[in-house]
């Protein structure tokens, strides 16, 4: 095997649709900006960007959205060879509208099913999963099989070597909750949240870090006060627990005692979307580097708010210059 990853991600791909004019409602929009998307996706951008070797694992269609994914991929430095390709189903497309500062609505193209989905265990390059310095995988990737059996067997696999990051990655239409899931639809609400959290709670048993805002903090835990929320995550297991409060900043506490509470870093809002997912990746540059708690959340923050003030998400994702500039701005 080749020198491991620094960052392996597994879960959603696909292709984001998003308009060139803000302020407008999709049924207006004339003009659209393509590019490469998927929380996970955007994550080993976002890392990638920042100097760290990355890989994807995930599936697209077999169409032209899947070779521009594999393109785009490569031309972000994050390797594409776990990547495969889907007969069955399309690569996913997702739409949004943006009204600064705070509405950003989202539409997913994930039917009859996503091919991210459809990644089956036995597919799994299981020695490099195990060998990667930080491993990285989605609430999302537990909402259907095959992906929900991957996801954990690639856990297991992994057997809590070096880091891994449980992105808690709330979608409810993916678990039948409001807007329907991939298949069938179901139930809103509370109980799509009370069909996640089992498979929550036994992939936060594999699991090092936790990172979400308070909504997806509830699904796997069932508070929502912050530090309730980050106490009940090392109580089932991680090591540290990132809760991420938009306007209160964030909290990031650790197993050890130690623990930073950061205010957000002020932007002009262009997308909200992606921010964190950049958030991510510089969480990740900054486990990486070994930095204390204090200052690598103030660097994932600056990272949030660059992307938060541009229109796109992977494309967005800044450089260690751009971040350090930002910071050394404020």
């Amino acid at each position: 095997m080749t020198e491991p990853y620094d960052l392996i991600t597994m879960g959603r791909i696909g292709v984001d649709l998003y308009p060139l004019q803000t302020g407008v409602p999709l049924a207006q929009v004339e003009t659209f900006g393509k590019f490469l998307g998927g929380s996970a996706t955007n994550v080993a951008v976002a890392a990638a960007r920042l100097g760290r070797r990355g890989a994807v694992i995930s599936r697209t269609g077999r169409d032209p959205f899947g070779d521009y994914i594999h393109q785009a991929l490569r031309d972000f430095g994050v390797d594409d060879r776990w990547v495969s390709a889907v007969d069955a189903y399309p690569t996913p497309v997702t739409f949004c509208e943006i009204f600064p500062p705070d509405d950003f609505p989202l539409y997913f193209y994930r039917r009859p099913k996503a091919p991210d989905l459809v990644i089956r265990p036995e597919e799994l390059d299981q020695e490099a999963i195990a060998a990667a310095r930080i491993f990285w995988i989605t609430g999302t990737g537990l909402c259907e099989e095959p992906s929900r059996s991957a996801t954990l067997a690639a856990l297991e696999a992994r057997a809590k070597a070096g880091t891994t990051v449980f992105d808690l990655d709330w979608r409810p239409m993916f678990w039948g909750g409001e807007g329907g899931a991939s298949g069938d639809g179901g139930a809103k609400g509370a109980a799509a949240m009370a069909a996640a959290r089992p498979y929550y709670e036994a992939a936060l048993r594999h699991a090092t870090v936790a990172v979400g805002n308070v909504d997806e903090a509830e699904v796997a835990t069932g508070l929502r006060e912050p530090k309730a929320c980050a106490q009940a995550l090392l109580d089932q297991g991680v090591e540290l627990a990132v809760i991420k409060q938009g306007p209160k900043g964030v909290l990031a506490v650790h197993r050890d005692g130690r623990s930073a509470e950061v205010p957000p870093t002020p932007v002009e809002v262009v997308n909200g979307l992606g921010a964190g997912d950049a958030f991510g990746g510089a969480l990740c540059h900054g486990l990486l580097a070994g930095w204390e708690l204090e200052p690598m959340m103030r660097y994932a923050n600056a990272a949030g708010a660059l992307v938060a003030g541009r229109l796109a998400c992977s494309s967005a994702m800044p450089t260690a210059d751009e971040v350090d500039a930002f910071l050394a701005s404020r």
